[in-house]
This record gives structure tokens, sequence and C-alpha cells, in this order.
């Protein structure tokens, strides 16, 4: 099989592997469009608390937005209460379009910890086959209306977790085999543990023996230090994984995405222009706009400006420019000299 080829996840089938992981500060609905031009195959919101959404907090609602060009997506959301994540789910699909309802069971922030969610579960495998249960259920016994639904059809629920809680605590072997006897349609693991959080090294080893664990029952993806097609690649051949979802490897750079797809079919890497990279950023400065409104875009267009625009000339003069923009001509007088922008 070739590296690059479809997945199912449940009655969810996705042309291809490559997707874009739940980023807090990045997932969007603007930059996820963005990575759906550029190929991502599938791609996560950022992660919704089931709590502010059972509450109906409106920023909530804003983060669970579908952009306009995804094909299919996920909502992911965190919670450590049972009935208060099966609310949330029946929300989602109540609120949404998803194909998908992911639950985070990796995320190593102290304040998503304190409340039982993200890496707690993985330390606790009860607690997370009794969030996953609850999750499954919510979604196989949903019988509302959903416009992009077709009868019969059931949202899979899928789970990302981490290798563990610390090096002398790694518990994604028992994490899995809970989230497999509850009903998950796929698991991600990203191999660092919650002490790690970013830093050191992920341990694909591990990945690999999920992927023996699980045995092809359901389809398992890989996270942590993908950061070039190159890393895909190897990834996909040193662990057997069924896809690779890109993080920090895709934040500033959509464009990995149209590189890996061609990297595993071809052997080639195309070139991306600064051009491209900038008219890019500017696509997606207008879905922030939209979203946002100008200042709020700008102020978040910044950082993404400063990785759109690595490689120009002008280096640390460029960025300081950047990093002072409060509106969208401003943007454009800055890259005036980089490329020709309509008015």
């Amino acid at each position: 099989m070739s590296l690059y080829h479809p997945v199912r996840i449940g009655s969810l089938s996705l042309p291809g592997n490559l997707f874009l992981a739940p980023v807090a500060g990045y997932s969007d609905r603007a930059f996820r469009s963005l990575c759906a031009d550029c190929g991502a195959d599938f791609a996560y919101t950022e992660m919704v608390s089931a709590e502010a959404l059972t509450r109906n907090n409106r920023k909530t609602e804003e983060l669970m937005k579908r952009a306009p060009n995804e094909k299919a997506y996920a909502v992911q959301i965190f919670g450590g209460t049972p009935t208060v994540m099966a609310d949330a789910a029946q929300l989602v699909l109540a609120r949404t379009t998803a194909e998908c309802i992911d639950i985070n069971c990796g995320c190593p922030v102290p304040k998503i910890i304190k409340t039982g969610a993200g890496s707690a579960l993985t330390r606790e495998p009860e607690k997370l086959y009794a969030v996953v249960k609850a999750v499954v259920q919510a979604a196989q016994s949903y019988d509302g209306a959903r416009p992009a639904g077709s009868p019969g059809y059931r949202v899979p629920v899928t789970i990302k977790i981490r290798s563990g809680w610390d090096s002398e605590h790694i518990t994604w072997r028992e994490a899995a085999q809970a989230a497999l006897e509850a009903g998950a349609g796929a698991i991600t693991l990203h191999a660092r543990t919650r002490a790690q959080g970013y830093e050191g090294k992920a341990d694909w080893s591990l990945l690999a023996s999920l992927v023996e664990l699980v045995a092809g029952r359901v389809p398992v993806f890989g996270s942590g230090d993908a950061f070039t097609p190159q890393d895909a690649a190897r990834m996909l051949t040193e662990t057997g994984c069924d896809g690779v979802m890109f993080a920090r490897g895709a934040m500033g750079n959509p464009f990995l995405f149209t590189q890996t797809r061609a990297f595993l079919t071809t052997g080639a890497i195309p070139e991306i222009t600064g051009d491209e990279r900038i008219r890019a950023g500017f696509k997606e400065l207008a879905l922030l706009v939209e979203d946002r409104g100008e200042l709020s875009a700008c102020m978040e267009m910044r950082k993404r400006f400063c990785a759109y625009s690595k490689g120009l000339s002008g280096g640390a003069g460029l960025r300081k420019q950047i990093v002072a923009a409060t509106s969208a001509s401003e943007f454009e007088s800055i890259f005036a000299p980089y490329l020709a922008l309509k008015s």
C-alpha cells in the first residue's frame, strides 16, 4: 500500500491520511480552510470545553464553525465528567455538521488537568472508559436532524492520548484498551508524556506498539515530531500507523500538506515561493476578519504573518513592523514591496 492512502473511521471515509491536529490558538476555521486548500484530508477544531458548551458559551460556538471548503472535519471536546461530555456531544451534533467527535485525553496544560480532563484521563483508564463510553452512546443515540447527515449515519467518536503521565507512569496501553472497549473509532497517540509537554523527543516506538496492540481493529494516527514531509514518511514507515497528524509543523505553514502529499506520492517536494506564502496569509486574514472583526483578526495574524514571512529579506525589521500592525491596510503596506497587492 502507498504511504498516502484513504482512511476509514467508522462510517466516515477520508480520501487520504494527512491531518491537521487540534491546536489551541491555531486550528480555527480560517487556518483549517487554508490547510484544506493545501491538501489536508481532515482537520480538528481547537479543543472545546464541554462545560462551556453546555452553558451556551458564545465563544465556544465560534470554535466549532465549519470552514466553507472543508469536506469533512472533527470537533474536539474536553471534560472529565461523563454526563457533561455526553450532553456536549449531543450539542455538537445538534449545532454543527461535523463528521466526527474527538475527545482530548492528552492536553498537558495545568488548568485543563485540574478539571480532570486532558492528560488526567490518560492517568485514569477507568474514568477515560466512562467518558468515551458516554460520548459514544450519545453519538449513537442522537436522532436529531443534521444538515449534512445522511439517514442512518452515526458520527464516529475518536480519541487523542499521550504516552502517559510521566516517565514512571507510561499508561498509553491501558488508555488505548479502555478507549477500544468503550467504542472509540480511532486512536491518535502523541508519543510524549504529560510531564514532557512539548519538550524532548516523541517516542515513536510506542506508536508502533500501539499499532500492534490495535491490530487493525481501528485506525491509529501518529502525532509528535512531524515537521517535514520526510518526517511523515518516516513515521508511516517505521510505525505502521494509518495516518499522520501535523501540529506545530503546520503552524504558519499549511503548505506542509501540499509538500507531504507530493513527497509521499512522487518522491518530490514542490517549492513554495514567498509570494505564495504571503498571499496565503492574506487569505487567512480575510477569513479571520469575517469571524472576529478587523482588530482582533490583525492582532492574531501578527504571529501568523511572522511565520508566513520566514525567508523573506528584511528579517528582524520586517517582523518588527508585523507585530505592530493593527489593520489590514497596514499589513498591505508592509508587504507591498514583496508582492503586488490589489487595492
